[in-house]
């Protein structure tokens, strides 16, 4: 049995907050590019996660070297959203 690898990426605007990620998973294409950016490879990463094939892992890293600017994009807002959070519960804590 063949598998088509535009199957195993999926969006869905109510899991995950919409990013894409692996079907069947809450495991996102960031998450993974995350892993791979602080030098994990393909198979420490699917040691970390050992329910994902070296196949979906593959598939996640080449969409992000296709589409390195959107994914760059996508991180940087997110790393932006975790820094107000986070300053926005420490103004919250300091107003206790």
């Amino acid at each position: 049995m063949h598998v088509l690898i535009d199957t195993l990426l999926v969006r869905t605007p109510d899991i995950c907050g919409g990013r894409l990620r692996l079907d069947g998973t809450r495991i996102t294409v960031n998450q993974l590019v995350v892993c791979y950016k602080e030098g994990l490879s393909a198979e420490d990463i699917t040691g970390q996660y050992p329910h994902l094939s070296l196949a979906q892992v593959y598939t996640a890293l080449a969409f992000y070297h296709a589409n390195k600017v959107e994914v760059e994009t996508e991180l940087r807002q997110e790393r932006e959203e975790t820094v107000r959070l986070a300053n926005l519960y420490a103004k919250s804590a300091l107003h206790q």
